[in-house]
């Protein structure tokens, strides 16, 4: 059985997949991508390399990281190794115009969205498009940067005014807000390219949806002061049967025509529901956590799944 190798840049949501890990003996490194030299005149070791690089790193204050990482992966196929989620699903995961073009090809319907590097970009953009409108940073995780607009004139004091802050790539996304009637979004997990399950998730409390349990608690604290504070328990709940609702099967085989175009093992698709029950995807999570209160009682477990495929991958190749 070969290594394990976990390429990532935030210990805390590397735990439920190491505990499963260590419980079923399976042999792991851990490669964090925050200050790490690579010799690119040696060779890799031999092993399974799995990416889990965020796109949200620069948060946490690692902003080099996936940058870093991109060159890893580069040496790692390069030499042969095998990598989960390598160098194209790393393209997605760093940015939404590249998720979205490849969303396009297979189908899925994007909101409406237009991209600009400028403050008068954005505000052309919107002239285009039809308030309400979002915003939001090309490249980005757990929410940041997501500000949702009614007039050209809230927008305005939000570009010009103190808060504004800019992508770290420096794209933003102008994007025509698709309003759900449940306020709920769907996430699709996928792991080894085959359907796991679906979460419903409740926007009420904002755009911040990580179904990370360390994302969770941050959530709670910052609405603890709320009226109505959604719970971890009430804010993701997985969806039965899924496979049998009107467009889960067909938006199911869309995406894994998606990850088998690309390249991708493990990922998960939000898409939103409009009052027409039409169906549009806004984003792809190459790097993908679980929530331990949804699986809670049910016979589903992200970690699980993926310590499964990472042990299969370590014997048959």
């Amino acid at each position: 059985m070969k290594k394990i190798y976990l390429i990532h840049e935030n210990k805390k949501w590397l735990q439920p997949l190491e505990s499963i890990l260590k419980e079923k003996n399976i042999p792991y490194d851990d490669w964090i991508m925050v200050d790490r030299e690579i010799n690119l005149y040696n060779s890799p070791p031999e092993g399974i390399f799995f990416n889990r690089m965020s796109a949200s790193s620069h948060s946490r204050g690692n902003r080099y990281s996936p940058e870093l990482t991109t060159g890893l992966i580069s040496w790692l196929e390069a030499n042969d190794r095998f990598v989960v989620n390598g160098s194209n699903a790393q393209r997605l995961e760093l940015s939404k115009m590249v998720q979205y073009s490849e969303l396009n090809v297979v189908g899925l319907k994007v909101p409406n969205t237009i991209c600009s590097t400028t403050l008068t970009g954005i505000l052309e953009a919107a002239k285009i498009l039809k308030f309400p409108l979002i915003i939001k940073h090309n490249r980005a995780g757990m929410g940041i940067g997501v500000r949702l607009f009614h007039s050209i004139k809230e927008m305005k004091e939000y570009l010009y005014g103190e808060s504004f802050e800019n992508s770290v790539d420096g794209i933003t996304l102008i994007q025509n807000y698709i309003s759900s009637p449940d306020r709920n979004i769907i996430r699709i997990e996928f792991v080894d390219k085959k359907f796991l399950y679906a979460v419903q998730v409740n926007t009420e409390n904002g755009f911040e949806l990580c179904p990370a349990d360390e994302c969770n608690v941050e959530d709670l604290d910052q609405n603890k002061n709320k009226n109505v504070a959604l719970s971890a328990n009430t804010k993701f709940k997985i969806i039965e049967n899924f496979l049998t609702f009107p467009y889960g099967n067909y938006v199911v085989k869309k995406m894994q025509k998606l990850m088998e175009n690309v390249g991708i093992d493990i990922a998960s698709f939000e898409l939103v529901l409009d009052k027409n029950n039409d169906c549009f995807v806004y984003d792809i999570n190459v790097n993908t956590n679980y929530n331990s209160n949804a699986e809670k009682n049910t016979p589903y477990s992200g970690s699980i799944a993926v310590a499964n495929f990472l042990k299969k991958l370590s014997i048959t190749n």
